[in-house]
Parts: structure tokens; sequence; C-alpha cells
């Protein structure tokens, strides 16, 4: 195998996967960061805004100018659920919102198979031929997702650090009782950071979709791996979600030289298993799980 073999088949392929992962985790570790749980219907409501985007494009759209505005129609059915489910349970136990947000998986992925089915598709059809980039073959849509991710990880990072609300966003993640006596509106920013978890969910889930297929089992499979890139990179920060985000998509095909493919997702599992181990606040010193 040469080198650009190596670059091609394995180290691209990760890259791509890692960074719609990363995507994903970034979600996770703002819900945990700032709300303090672990929300368990990320993956589905990844799959509600693939299929929302894939509604979109059957609609007669473009699937990347479809994808904005799939990210705000999920960023709002996350500020509903919130809304509807969450903030009833605030003053729970914290392991009561976890049960409900497994409920609320379950209920997003039944809705999505009563409005589109359970059978797989595609937002376009054909055979795309990868362009050659010295070498390196990417294809449009490859090219688009890793020019997508560094979009929103970069204005994502701007808005926290620069914004009014994104100082908020970070204060109540750092102490939310202090937040609030020095008048940052808890509540808003819960709503906020709901409406920002929402649309990343939707990007990760179209982004899923686009370099694979579009099916309703597609978020019960994201799951596992965003969940073990976040606390791999370290829960409450977005460098760690990405960073646990491309470590976990890369070692998941580089795995393939010592496991069969099918057993691909045993990689986020074992890396999981490991960094609770070894290092359980993540490798950039998160949040204690």
């Amino acid at each position: 195998m040469t080198l650009l073999d190596f670059i091609n088949f394995y180290l691209v392929p990760g890259i791509v996967l890692g960074s719609i992962y990363a995507v994903g985790a970034i979600g996770i570790t703002l819900v945990f960061g700032i709300l303090r749980f672990a929300h368990f219907a990320h993956g589905d409501m990844a799959t509600l805004g693939a299929f929302i985007a894939l509604a979109l494009v059957t609609a007669g759209m473009d699937p990347w100018t479809a994808l904005p505005l799939a990210m705000a129609i999920t960023a709002g059915v996350a500020i509903g659920i919130d809304r509807t489910f969450y903030d009833y349970l605030k003053a729970r136990p914290k392991i009561v919102t976890v049960m409900a947000s497994l409920g609320v998986a379950l209920m997003l992925r039944s809705v999505v198979q009563m409005l589109w089915g359970v059978d797989p598709t595609t937002y376009v059809t054909g055979i795309v031929r990868p362009t050659d980039y010295f070498g390196i073959l990417l294809r449009p849509r490859e090219l688009y997702t890793l020019t997508a991710v560094v979009l929103i990880v970069v204005g994502l990072e701007l808005f926290l650090r620069r914004s009014k609300w994104g100082k908020a966003m970070r204060a109540m993640s750092d102490n939310p009782d202090l937040a609030r006596l020095s008048g940052v509106d808890n509540r808003k920013v819960t709503m906020l950071t709901w409406a920002i978890v929402g649309a990343l969910t939707a990007a990760s889930g179209f982004m899923l979709g686009i370099n694979t297929e579009v099916e309703s089992m597609m978020g019960w499979h994201l799951l596992l791996p965003m969940f073990a890139a976040a606390i791999l990179g370290g829960v409450g920060r977005v460098q760690g979600a990405v960073l646990g985000g491309l470590i976990v998509g890369i070692a998941e095909e580089l795995s393939v030289f010592i496991l069969p493919a099918q057993y691909k997702a045993a990689t986020a599992f074992a890396l999981l298993l490991l960094i609770l181990l070894v290092r359980p606040r993540g490798l950039l010193n998160g949040k204690v799980l």
C-alpha cells in the first residue's frame, strides 16, 4: 500500500467521519457543560434533522441550500422539546431528565419512521467521481462537509468567546448560581443552548446522510461515537469535542486493519472505556462526569 492509498482510503474517510462526529459531540458537550445531564435523544434529533433536510430536498431544494433551513427547524424542535419535557423536570434529580431524554429519543424515532418509513434513502442519486488534488481524491460532498464543519466550529467559537450571550453561556457552564446572581437570564441561556444544540444535531445528521445514506436508525448508530468523542476530548470543551471526534473517526477507519469492517463501532466503545479508566476528564481536562 502506498502513502497516497493510505490517505485516500483510510485517512480522508476517517477525517470526514470524525468531523461529523465532532459536530454532534459539540452539542453533547454543550448540554452536559451547561445543563448538566447526558442527552440520550441527541442521535435521534440528528436523524430528525436529516429527514427534515430530505423533505426540503424532495420539495426541490439543493441539499446544501436546505441545510441551514433544516438546522433552523430542528433548533425550534429542540426548544419545544425542552419546554415540553425537560423544563418540567429541572428541579428533579438529573437522572430523571436523562431517562426522559431516552423516552424523547424513542418518540422522535417513531415520528421519523411514521412520516418517512424505515427504508434507507439518499439526498442525491448517481455516481460522483472524486476530484484529484495533487494525488488526494476528494468528492465534492466530502469537501463541502469539511468546509461546513470548519465554518460551524469557527463560528461557534467566535460566538462563545466574543458575544454577550456566548459569554453568558460560558458563565452558566462554570457556575449557574453565580451567573444568575451576576444578572444572567438562565432561562434564555437554556433556550439559546437548545437552539444551538438542535442546529448542530441537524448538521451532523445531514452530513452523515449525504456521505452515506439517510435511514431511521442512523442517530442510534451515531450516539456512541458522539459520546465517545465528547468524553475523549473533555466534556464541556468545544475544542475537545472536535479533537475527540477526529480521533474516534480516524480510529474507526484504521480499525479495519485488525477488525472486520462491521465491528468498527467497537472502536468507539473501546476508546470510551479506555478514557474513562485512564483520564476521566478527557484529553483537554474537561468536567468530571
